[in-house]
Formats: C-alpha cells, structure tokens, sequence
C-alpha cells in the first residue's frame, strides 16, 4: 500500500514538474520570437546583403535613445520600444514594404515586432540585435 502511494505521489510529481517546465520553455520561445509570431526574423548576414541592394531602406531602431546614440544603422528610425505604441503614427514608411527592427539583443525588437504586425506593418526582426550584427561587421553609423 505505501509503495503504491508513493508511486502514484512521484507521477503526480513528475506530471506536475513537467507542466511547469513546459510553461516555461512557451513562455521563453513566445518572448524570443520562436513561436507564434506573426512577422519574419532575419540574421545579421541577411541584414547585410539588404543594406548593400537597396538604399531606401525601412530601418526601426526600438532601444534607448542612449543607446542609439553610441551606434545604429545608418538611416534607421528611432522610436525606443517604450514608447512605439503610441509614436507608431509617426513611421511614415509604406506598410506594404519591409522594416528593418533592432535592438540590442533582439529581445526587444520581437516585442516592437508584435506591435508593428499588429498594426499592418511587415515587420524583419533582426535575430540577436546590433550584438549580432557587430559581429558580422554590419556597418553602422555614430
């Protein structure tokens, strides 16, 4: 009899401890992009080869203006994450054509992601942000 309570005690444990696990493995791939998201992601060598074709290109830079400050891509818009929802009236690009989003990581930039498919906006969020296209020698502006 104990044996069997104790079985049935470490499934319920096992059952329990994989729900919460699993909440939290959604809950990260929702926040990174990786899942239910309604706009693309690109990389930092896709970044690249875009800047080299086209030079009127749509470009969001959502981090702070502290940051945009020390470096950003050349051209890009700045509109801090903070306060996208309600200076997104001031994006006078055509929503029929790509934009560009970055931040420092690409956390950010999936959530102005979000907001700008939201609002009919063809959203490309850079994957990794300005780190990952620092890395790739992605050219940017002071």
């Amino acid at each position: 009899m104990r044996v069997k309570r104790l079985i049935i005690f470490m499934i319920l444990l096992w059952t329990l401890l994989g729900i919460i696990m699993g909440e939290r493995f959604l809950s990260h791939a929702y926040k990174k992009g990786w899942i239910l998201a309604n706009f693309d992601s690109i990389g930092a060598k896709r970044v690249s080869l875009l800047l080299q074709k086209k030079d009127t290109l749509n470009i969001l830079d959502v981090r702070t203006i502290n940051e945009y400050k020390h470096r950003h891509l050349k051209n890009a818009i700045h509109i801090p994450l903070t306060e996208l929802s309600e200076k997104i009236h001031q994006l006078k690009v055509d929503k029929s054509k790509p934009i560009i989003v970055y931040c420092k990581s690409g956390s950010r930039s999936v959530k102005a992601s979000r907001i700008l498919a939201d609002n009919g906006y063809h959203p490309l969020n850079v994957q990794g942000g300005i780190r990952q296209l620092m890395r790739n020698h992605v050219e940017l502006s002071r």
